[in-house]
């Protein structure tokens, strides 16, 4: 993707001068954001293909704005904090995010990382029946879009790559380990509860109970 249009949403003026900067450097297109309600104004016009999204906000909670922003636009959204807490990052990516980077950072993770969710994002292409006929889903990897029953299911983007692995993969048990290293990259520091979040999210969205199965010491499988 040539210079691929971002959106940061920071308030410390120095920090988001200092991404502007350096991200321009890197050839993407930034269009810098102060305020919840900017950004929410802006991004309609801006069509971003990605967000890095600071945790605290002067006017809204940034998991409360990520909640809104993924609901809304289908593209990789990486939180930016001086929070380094376990806990405070699975609240990130249970709001949506789709990676994490705590405060001070390099900017050349912040870069690492950003291209990194943007080539996740990126894969795929055509349109497939989950598993074959018999799946209670379709997927349409060009529009990243999820029918089920004839009907659209929103996903956040990692909800739908991680959704996409495994009906890649029907009936294969695959470990908590790899879908975190296959999914969200090798590079990530979460740990494996995260695909757990995401699996839940996935049964409740999709009503997949009895096609999501959970592999009792590994992980989990599809089962069409």
């Amino acid at each position: 993707m040539e210079n691929p249009r971002l959106m940061v949403i920071e308030d410390e003026k120095p920090i988001a001068e200092l991404l502007e900067y350096g991200l321009g450097r890197e050839g993407f297109q930034v269009h810098c954001v102060q305020t919840a309600g900017a950004a929410l104004a802006a991004a309609p016009q801006f069509s971003p293909q990605a967000i890095l999204l600071d945790w605290m906000l002067p006017d809204m909670d940034g998991l409360e704005l990520c909640r809104l922003l993924s609901a809304e636009y289908n593209v990789p959204i990486i939180m930016l904090t001086a929070r380094a807490d376990m806990e405070d990052k699975l609240k990130g990516l249970e709001s949506g995010a789709d990676d994490y980077i705590t405060k001070p950072f390099d900017m050349r993770e912040v870069v690492m990382r950003i291209r990194a969710v943007l080539r996740r994002f990126e894969k795929g292409n055509g349109t497939a029946k989950a598993g074959g006929g018999a799946a209670p889903i379709t997927i349409s990897e060009a529009e990243r879009m999820v029918m089920r029953k004839g009907r659209l299911v929103e996903l956040a983007p990692k909800e739908y790559e991680l959704l996409l692995y495994l009906t890649r993969h029907p009936r294969e048990a695959l470990s908590r380990q790899r879908l975190l290293e296959e999914v969200w990259g090798y590079d990530f520091a979460g740990d494996t509860r995260t695909v757990d979040i995401h699996v839940q999210r996935l049964r409740k969205k999709l009503s997949l109970e009895g096609h999501l199965v959970t592999v009792f010491g590994v992980g989990y499988k599809y089962v069409p």
